[in-house]
């Protein structure tokens, strides 16, 4: 073997924790120290560029080139005083990993030597090579040509040495190429359709904001393990593995005390997400073994959403400080927990009332029913397409599984809300009625008693469960960009209110109150989505899987296939009116989406081979030679081999299971070579899916050769060594 396994075991539990550190002061003393926020804002600029930038970046008014040269002016002075010497456009391509590019802040002086310089066009504007990045053919190779453009509204921020500008990412012909443009229409549109909505409840609305409150799971091993596992550096999984004696079942890991060299690692990483004016607020232990989880406060969606992007950054580098790697892949052990990025979202007005939170009146329960109950309407129509924004190579692993909910995209509403809704909806107008005890007064309409908060249970295996004041899309995997569910999600929600509004205003037209026609207006939409969208049982079961399809949600389980749902003309029609996706777009993002979902099998259908071949059955024909030498000394000694039943039962095991590996093996490459020939993305990540579901084939007989082989021989870290490192 290239290396010795129990030695590095050894040394994996032998490693204690890097002392902490803490910076002086309390968290909130130097919370955002590393931000050009508002404070750095007051400080730096003069009063026309701050209230200019100020204009922009809470109206939406655009900047003129004077305005950015003052800007980035005081941007320099900051950055300078923090020893910053380079500066980037930091963007979000569709990768699912971040991108930046360095140039130094220094430019010749005309003296022979050379002066920081940063201006405000190096500010607004970089050309990175926009044909580098997935494109869906929006770019040919000859067409490098593309533009990163800074967004105001996500501050500004030092990583070291770099002054780090979060930027959009737009081809030469102005299609989006990442993440964060989209987000930005979508939350625009969302905005823009809510308000209309609002001000019938309260003209001074004029601004309604997405709020995102991320979850991350995450696993920890060790560095030198994973080191010893080209299945975890290649794919970010184990492509096999036997289940530990022990895994979850005790549930004792849920909550447990943080192993010191964890905490240690938690605590680094707090700081500098603080640092970075990131309020990390929670930490604790996840239900698997070395599984974690860490949440902030929830915030605007857009900043949210860089936030999380910029601490997986940190998680990366600062696990490796502290001998840890951190694993964001969905389903990295097979037959325990896989993690997801739950994503907590809601709507609230600037005038601080949030939009899913029960009102405190009659009115305000009014609103609150009106913008929930539209909410799951958007769910409902497009409950095929927001499964389609979670799917990806890796997620497919997680979802029905362990504690994940299933490929199948209803609403948990809790006891409380589906009585409102039935309630609402059998209920003739000017009829009070009772939800949770209390009894409401007659109003001359259906009037909402108090609704409490936390008065609904949660269900682990609903996608999208109503929490009390927002909803949990619980389906988002770990590793995803929350941009890609949050686009879809606002964007849905922004044509639902369109079309609620205008029905609305029909019935306002034929003279009826507020509250009347507000109830005429959402008395169908509820009777479409009570027995169809909503759904609070087992999503485990299989009757759901019956009763879900019978419903007519989208069941698909080939994430290959439920990528066409961006190209539905429903999908189509609501991304177009709502200004968020291009047709053109659309098509492009499929073409990546399946090229992104072939490669990531690929990689993993190669890996499984060569790690089958060059590691698994050389391990194990070794220990078939061992046995047969003992069976040839037994029988030189004793004449016969009766005394070696074991050895022998043994050797024929080996042979049949290295015979099926090498078998499956082989028809899994013939496969890989056919799929490599077919020159249609979508036709080639649908032989791929197949391929995909071959390998857990060739891993069972593996896992049964892992029980079988000497421990001593056996070539990769098993379970056991890599799930409890402490």
């Amino acid at each position: 073997m290239s290396f010795d396994r129990f030695n590095l075991v050894k040394e994996s539990f032998g490693k204690k924790a890097l002392p902490f550190v803490a910076p002086e002061g309390r968290p909130s003393d130097y919370f955002g120290e590393l931000v050009f926020d508002r404070e750095k804002m007051h400080k730096y600029l003069d009063a026309k560029t701050l209230a200019a930038l100020l204009d922009c970046i809470d109206n939406g008014r655009s900047l003129d080139l004077a305005t950015a040269d003052g800007v980035a002016a005081g941007m320099k002075t900051w950055a300078l005083e923090h020893h910053v010497t380079h500066v980037t456009h930091w963007f979000q391509p569709l990768t699912d990993a971040t991108a930046e590019k360095h140039d130094s802040l220094i430019d010749y002086d005309g003296k022979g030597g050379v002066i920081e310089t940063f201006d405000g066009k190096s500010l607004v504007q970089q050309e990175p090579d926009a044909s580098s990045f997935p494109n869906g053919g929006i770019r040919a190779t000859f067409e490098a040509r593309g533009y990163t453009a800074w967004d105001p509204t996500s501050p500004v921020y030092i990583m070291g040495d770099t002054l780090c500008i979060p930027t959009v990412f737009i081809s030469y012909t102005g299609e989006a190429l990442d993440y964060k443009a989209p987000l930005k229409k979508a939350l625009k549109a969302v905005s823009d359709a809510a308000v209309d909505v609002c001000r019938l409840f309260d003209p001074k609305v004029s601004k309604v904001y997405s709020y995102l409150g991320w979850e991350q799971e995450y696993f920890l091993v060790d560095e030198d393990l994973y080191s010893a596992r080209p299945d975890l550096m290649i794919s970010g999984r184990t492509l096999m593995g036997h289940a530990s004696s022990k895994n979850q079942q005790l549930e004792d890991h849920y909550f447990a005390s943080i192993p010191s060299r964890v905490a240690s690692f938690m605590r680094d990483l707090e700081v500098a997400g603080h640092r970075l004016g990131i309020p990390l607020k929670t930490r604790h232990n996840e239900v698997a073994p070395n599984q974690f989880e860490l949440a902030p406060i929830y915030g605007e969606t857009n900043l949210a959403n860089d936030q999380n992007q910029i601490v997986m950054n940190l998680m990366n580098e600062i696990a490796r400080r502290h001998g840890f790697v951190v694993l964001f892949h969905e389903k990295p052990f097979d037959g325990i927990n896989g993690s997801g990025k739950h994503n907590n979202w809601s709507l609230g007005t600037d005038t601080g009332v949030q939009l899913l939170a029960p009102g405190k009146d009659a009115m305000g329960n009014l609103q609150f029913i009106t913008f929930f109950v539209n909410v799951l309407a958007a769910v409902q129509r497009h409950n095929g397409l927001l499964k389609a924004t979670i799917a990806s190579a890796t997620n497919a692993h997680r979802l029905g599984a362990n504690e994940a909910p299933p490929a199948i995209i209803s609403a948990f509403l809790g006891k409380t809300m589906t009585d409102v809704l039935h309630q609402l909806l059998e209920s003739p107008s000017g009829t009070p009625i009772e939800i949770a005890g209390k009894k409401g007064k007659s109003l001359g309409i259906i009037e909402i008693p108090q609704i409490f908060v936390d008065n609904t249970d949660r269900n682990r295996t609903s996608p999208f469960a109503f929490t009390g004041n927002r909803f949990e899309f619980r389906a988002v995997g770990s590793s995803a960009n929350c941009a890609g569910a949050m686009t879809t999600l606002n964007a849905a929600v922004a044509e639902q209110l369109r079309e609620f509004k205008a029905a609305l205003d029909e019935n306002l037209a034929a003279g009826k109150s507020l509250e009347i026609a507000v109830m005429d207006t959402l008395k169908p939409i509820i009777a479409s989505i009570i027995d169809v969208i909503c759904f609070d049982g087992n999503g485990y079961s299989d009757e759901w899987q019956k009763e879900a399809a019978r419903r007519g949600l989208d069941t698909e389980t080939s994430v290959p296939e439920m990528f066409l749902q961006f190209t539905r003309p429903e999908s189509v029609k609501m991304f177009t009116s709502t200004g968020v996706y291009t047709e053109k777009e659309l098509q492009a993002r499929n073409e990546v989406k399946w090229e992104t979902y072939t490669k990531k099998v690929q990689i993993e259908a190669r890996v499984m081979g060569r790690v089958a071949t060059n590691h698994i059955i050389p391990a194990a024909l070794e220990y078939k030679a061992r046995l047969l030498r003992e069976i040839r000394d037994a029988k030189e000694v004793f004449g016969n081999i009766g005394g070696c039943n074991t050895e022998v039962s043994l050797v024929s095991k080996i042979s049949d299971l290295v015979a099926d590996i090498q078998a499956k093996v082989d028809e899994m490459v013939l496969a890989r070579k056919a799929a490599n020939a077919i020159t249609d993305e979508y036709e080639k990540a649908t032989a791929y899916h197949a391929i995909a579901e071959s390998l857990f084939a060739i891993r069972k007989p593996i896992d049964k050769l892992e029980e079988i082989v000497d421990n001593k021989l056996w070539p990769l870290p098993k379970y056991r060594e890599l799930l409890f490192i402490s």
